[in-house]
């Protein structure tokens, strides 16, 4: 089981903040810092110091570490142009040495789109999909050709496709808990499938469909990784439980009932049950970003039994 670390800074993290918990991430021995792409807070909080961009931040931390995998859940769409975002993952490609993931998804966040002067579409979906085959084809086109897309929403002619990513592939994240579409898009242009904040129950059934849509696209299901995000709280007792689950405004017991929560014991004996159902690998969502001793005690008290 592979333990990647999930941030979300628009909650209100400085750049530096961000790197720190970077580089914790690559010194305790995790796969990967992932963030989310968002511009606006969420929930109560002030925000402050405001938000960063995500693809700007994973530029900064691709020079400034050396191991982790880096990535995004999820970037939106409707936030970039398809090929401007494309060479823009490119390029932090290049700048990690070949680290880079790109977690794409539709958009969702109306209140942040009006707060930034973003448009906000109806037909997301459809903009997602050509999104999709626009990013990897502009990737997959051979050097010294040119790549066309005439779609209801993007229409490119004769691009050059440049530049291309220090890897042969970027590995595309494709999540959700969409029963049709989002399989569908998953078998055609993911990497990797990722469902967030889902039960162990409803991610057997979304991973399902899953499957189902990638053999019936001629697909291996298993050429598919399949993962969850999930929030986390781990304390060496229940009473440092409940004091990290009060940080992040939680409850101890709801945490431990729609996330990973408890003891290192009990949450390696939860994560043992998503491994039941196919998962292997977790986003393990970090909402105190202060608080490197948390990172410290999954690595040595949680990763240790896994590996």
């Amino acid at each position: 089981m592979d333990l990647r670390i999930f941030t979300e800074p628009q909650q209100g993290a400085t750049y530096d903040t961000l790197l720190t918990v970077a580089k914790a991430t690559e010194d305790l021995g995790f796969d990967a810092f992932f963030r989310s792409d968002h511009y606006l807070r969420m929930g109560s909080g002030d925000g402050l110091p405001g938000p960063t961009d995500a693809w700007i931040t994973l530029a900064g931390l691709a020079r400034e570490t050396k191991r982790i995998r880096l990535g995004t859940l999820m970037t939106a769409a409707t936030f970039r142009l398809p090929g401007v975002l494309a060479l823009q993952v490119a390029q932090v490609d290049q700048m990690s040495g070949g680290r880079v993931e790109l977690g794409l998804g539709a958009g969702w966040f109306e209140e942040e789109h009006r707060a930034y002067g973003i448009p906000f579409p109806k037909e997301k979906f459809a903009r997602l999909e050509e999104q999709l085959a626009i990013v990897t084809g502009l990737w997959q086109t051979e050097v010294g050709k040119t790549f066309g897309f005439h779609g209801t929403y993007y229409d490119l002619t004769e691009s050059p496709a440049l530049p291309k990513p220090a890897q042969a592939k970027v590995p595309v994240l494709i999540g959700g808990h969409g029963a049709t579409r989002t399989p569908r898009l998953a078998a055609q242009y993911a990497d990797e499938f990722n469902i967030p904040f889902a039960s162990i129950e409803d991610s057997e059934r979304q991973f399902g469909r899953v499957r189902a849509a990638a053999a019936e696209s001629g697909r291996a299901a298993d050429s598919l990784t399949y993962s969850n995000a999930l929030v986390v709280c781990v304390g060496k007792d229940d009473q440092e439980v409940a004091r990290r689950a009060g940080a992040i405004g939680r409850e101890a017991d709801e945490l431990k009932i729609n996330g990973l929560a408890g003891t290192p014991d009990e949450v390696v004996d939860k994560i043992g049950r998503y491994a039941e159902i196919g998962s292997s690998r977790l986003y393990l969502q970090i909402l105190d970003l202060d608080d490197l001793d948390h990172l410290e005690l999954i690595s040595s008290r949680v990763q240790s039994q896994l590996s």
